[in-house]
């Protein structure tokens, strides 16, 4: 790894942001090698150099991972002049590194990953991956066995080419979704309602709404449950985030 400057080292590493370094180091609290080091633009080396803050070694990371449950009403960006931005979601002094890998559409929730690993991005997003991603849906209209067929074969939505072939999987037919409610006469809807899970290997420009309107149904609530084989952690509410574990990790860059 090349030298880099010292206040980025240890605002990459998560020590506080780097204008907050700055403070630090004019207090006489960092040392590299066993010397005192107070000049920010200081170069080191993260592979050779021995960088302590307040006598503990700091150990710094190239690469951040974060698995965000995307709220409704939130952009899939790092700035925006309307809405809240995913970035306002996480609070770490190297926020503003990350970025977004894909886009949600502006109610659609669920698994997002943010990172700051360019490649791995790239390598998630290119069309000649097919990387597959999983959501959850519920649709207006009876989704029906030849509605799967449809979208195995691929579908018209508009575009010089037909969609991939797509996994649709019905979860609870209205009828069913009735009957867990307890009550079926209060919890009768105005249309049919279908829950359902889909899996497409791309990701075109609202593609899921899209397909099902070729199909004459809408989507009412959709959320995003797996990409590359990460899968969104249950115990995340919607806005919450955590780091993705090692295992995660290798399972993205490995799949």
């Amino acid at each position: 790894m090349p030298q880099m400057r010292l206040d980025k080292f240890l605002a990459s590493a998560g020590e506080k942001t780097r204008s907050t370094v700055k403070q630090i180091l004019k207090k006489g609290c960092v040392t590299v090698n066993g010397t005192v080091v107070k000049k920010p633009e200081t170069k080191v080396d993260p592979d050779l150099d021995c960088v302590k803050l307040y006598g503990e070694t700091v150990h710094f990371q190239e690469y951040f991972y974060y698995m965000l449950n995307k709220p409704a009403g939130c952009v899939s960006a790092t700035e925006d002049n309307l809405h809240p931005v995913v970035l306002d979601y996480i609070k770490e002094p190297h926020k503003m590194e990350l970025f977004p890998v894909g886009r949600l559409d502006i109610d659609t929730v669920g698994l997002l990953l943010l990172t700051n690993d360019g490649a791995l991005a790239h390598d998630l997003l290119s069309p000649k991956k097919h990387v597959d991603k999983t959501y959850y849906a519920r649709v207006e209209g009876d989704v029906t066995a030849g509605d799967c067929e449809l979208f195995q074969a691929g579908l018209d939505i508009g575009e010089k080419n037909r969609t991939l072939p797509a996994q649709l999987n019905i979860l609870r037919t209205t009828s069913a979704i009735e009957a867990s409610a307890g009550n079926a006469a209060a919890a009768q809807p105005k249309s049919p309602l279908t829950e359902i899970e889909v899996t497409i290997r791309e990701g075109k420009f609202h593609q899921i709404k899209r397909m099902f309107e070729a199909v004459g149904k809408r989507v009412i609530y959709l959320k995003r449950l797996s990409m590359g084989g990460l899968t969104l952690d249950s115990a995340l509410a919607e806005g919450e985030y955590r780091s993705l574990t090692p295992a995660e990790i290798e399972k993205l860059k490995n799949r």
